[in-house]
């Protein structure tokens, strides 16, 4: 299955044999063996020589630590199982977002959290502490459409890709367990100063439940913020057209088959009520009621069918977004639009229904081919001026999410105020989700999410100088910089 838009790009075919979230990975069949065409000295040979080369490999200390410094997809015990300590960040420019920004602040970190912050801010005993002289402080960037931990390599290696489930239907599925700790593309995305993220699947129509992690951890548990954070709906929809996509397929049959799916997503929806209403009638009177069978799906589905938990619905066209919308009134849910290339052309209807959209394709060609080059560039400016709650995000499955901060750059080239362009990967993402009150901004008392460079953070010559999740400075260590540092020297 694929779809226009790079978080659709991470769809892939789904193999025969069978894959997905929670079902495990599966094998091809193998080619027969080639026949043999060593004599037996020669097998003598090559036995003793690699179990020589395996011995001194096993006896030298030198070549094995080279090659463990190399695996920096591993998280360093001594990072997760030490305490926390307590830093103080001096003389630093800190961005709070929130409000104005400090010129000479100090930053106190204690306990995961931001303990104080301000131009004199107390500051405890045994702190250690960080010169901020040039440096710039910045809560961390949070990206709200991506596959991270479930994506390794899209094309080539089907069994590293975990974002698809069996079936259409799957609101039990939860991502957080299928989340890989040690993708390499998280600590690539977390050293260009991305903290969170919202990591999702994407098949079928109701393709699951989204977790919000910390990108540091070594479980998907250690990393969870909000394990089951937003379902995410792929909205029926007529396929074809776009840029290059030839002319949309609107025929009867397709029409049809758009608003049969349509009524199946509504029935569920209202089967997931029902079953609540029955739950809580067993649960308030378990004498009288008769004990309901239980139904792993519509239980799951019971929270956001109740408005309870965000909805995100893919849609991209006007007319999409607006069917998503008059069906989530009619069912009183709560939607999240993911996509929404097209978004400038309803923005005034977006607001007026107050639905928070997350842009998805900054980067991306204009949806239809008489659209303007920048159309995709525009939108969030346009976005923001109507008023619409949007935030921006890379798109990507996990290894071009590390370039959210040059999404937000592009859209501020192009109208987006510079102020709301870093809000957008930042406080508005949080707000969006619902987590405003734990990060997005630097304020006492939010986790000390926070990227520390040596300039402006949306601006592609800038460094990362020091960065924290929850609280711990990691190592800027990543896949990309430990192939800097092997070949750089090469002669």
């Amino acid at each position: 299955m694929k779809t226009k838009g790079q978080y659709d790009n991470a769809y892939v075919p789904l193999p025969a044999s069978g894959e997905g979230l929670g079902v495990g990975l599966t094998f091809g069949p193998t080619s027969p063996p080639a026949p043999l065409r060593v004599r037996r000295g020669e097998q003598t040979f090559r036995f003793i020589a690699s179990l020589t080369l395996l011995f001194a490999f096993l006896i030298s200390p030198g070549l094995r630590g080279r090659v463990l410094a190399q695996d920096t997809d591993r998280i360093d015990p001594k990072l997760t199982n030490t305490p926390l300590l307590t830093y103080v960040i001096r003389n630093a420019r800190i961005v709070t977002v929130s409000g104005a920004d400090i010129e000479n602040g100090t930053l106190v970190i204690s306990n995961g959290r931001i303990a104080a912050v301000g131009a004199n801010a107390t500051v405890p005993a045994g702190a250690q502490e960080i010169d901020g002289r040039g440096l710039i402080v910045y809560p961390g960037m949070i990206d709200l459409a991506t596959n991270m931990g479930l994506a390794e390599i899209p094309t080539g290696a089907p069994g590293t890709m975990d974002t698809t489930e069996l079936g259409d239907m799957n609101p039990n599925i939860a991502a957080i367990w299928a989340v890989n700790p040690h993708s390499a593309h998280i600590a690539v995305t977390r050293v260009a100063g991305v903290t969170n993220a919202l990591s999702g699947p994407s098949g079928g129509i109701i393709s699951g439940q989204a977790a919000f992690v910390n990108l540091f951890g070594s479980s998907p548990r250690e990393m969870a913020l909000v394990p089951e954070a937003a379902l995410v709906i792929q909205f029926p929809r007529i396929g074809g057209g776009g840029f290059g996509g030839g002319a949309l397929n609107i025929t009867p049959e397709a029409l049809t088959q758009r608003d049969r799916r349509i009524e199946e997503l509504r029935k569920i929806f209202r089967d997931a009520e029902a079953y609540g209403r029955t739950q809580d009638a067993y649960r308030r009177d378990p004498r009288s009621v008769p004990r309901p069978a239980i139904d792993l799906k519509l239980a799951a589905l019971v929270p956001y069918a109740r408005g309870e938990r965000p909805i995100i619905f893919r849609a991209e066209r006007d007319r999409e977004m607006r069917a998503v919308i008059r069906f989530a009134e009619e069912l009183k849910l709560k939607p999240i639009i993911l996509g929404a290339s097209e978004g400038w052309k309803i923005a005034s209807f977006l607001k007026q229904k107050d639905v928070p959209v997350i842009l998805d394709g900054v980067l991306n060609l204009p949806l239809r081919e008489d659209d303007g080059y920048d159309s995709m560039y525009e939108n969030a400016s346009k976005l923001q001026a109507a008023g619409v709650r949007f935030c921006i995000s890379a798109g990507d499955s996990g290894a071009h999410t590390r370039d959210l901060p040059f999404n937000a750059g592009m859209a501020a080239a192009y109208g987006l105020p510079k102020a709301e362009a870093l809000k957008s990967v930042t406080l508005y993402p949080a707000q969006i989700l619902g987590v405003a009150d734990r990060l997005g901004s630097i304020e006492a008392g939010k986790l000390a999410n926070l990227v520390i460079t040596d300039g402006d953070m949306l601006e592609a010559r800038t460094n990362v100088r020091h960065l924290f999740i929850a609280g711990r400075q990691l190592p800027l260590v990543s896949r990309h910089t430990m192939l800097n540092d092997q070949f750089k020297d090469r002669k």
